[in-house]
């Protein structure tokens, strides 16, 4: 799987490693060398390579928002008016902590965020907050009332992933979906 413009490319290897430590960033570096085949240098030095070509941007620890106060998680489509208001709005909601992700859209609205918040005074807060950005012409918020999914797994699929590029001691799943998609699984 080749990585844009650069000639690095990812290979079975790499995917696996990709996807042990998506699971479990703290696995032990012997532990994935045993799944993968490779001495735990080998694991390091290529962990380096996927950090350094920006495929690993970090690593980081999943929080329960309920239990640290955050009850609230809304989505809210913002409108700006120009598109050179784009940029600096980008940057002014990007200071906004209670904003966990802000994506330019296609379709009624030009952004949509992602955000939690203690509870609905709060919410309202940040909403007037997000209005008063130069350029916003009008905000729609949905507020969450159940999370049925909420994945931080990016599905790691392609012919790199197939079987026959594994070496047969390795113990890494190949699932398949619905559509017939393959796509790395656990450890068995």
């Amino acid at each position: 799987m080749k990585l844009g413009p650069s000639d690095f490319e990812l290979d079975a290897i790499d995917l696996e490693i990709l996807h042990l430590l998506q699971d479990n960033c703290k696995l032990p570096l012997a532990k994935i060398g045993q799944v993968v085949g490779l001495s735990a240098p080998s694991v390091i030095e290529r962990i380096k390579k996927l950090e350094d070509h920006g495929v690993i941007l970090g690593y980081r620890a999943l929080i329960d928002a309920r239990r640290v106060g955050k009850d609230v998680t809304a989505f809210i489509g913002v409108s700006v008016g120009h598109p050179r208001r784009i940029e600096p709005f980008e940057k002014e909601v990007g200071s906004l902590p209670e904003v966990l992700e802000c994506h330019h859209v296609t379709g009624h609205h030009t952004f949509l965020l992602k955000v939690k918040t203690r509870n609905t005074s709060t919410l309202e807060s940040l909403i007037r907050a997000i209005r008063s950005i130069a350029g916003v012409e009008r905000t729609e918020t949905m507020v969450v009332l159940s999370t049925n999914i909420e994945r931080t797994q990016i599905i790691l699929s392609g012919e790199a992933a197939g079987a026959n590029h594994r070496k047969a001691n390795r113990k890494l799943r190949v699932d398949t979906d619905r559509n017939g998609t393959k796509t790395l699984g656990g450890v068995s």
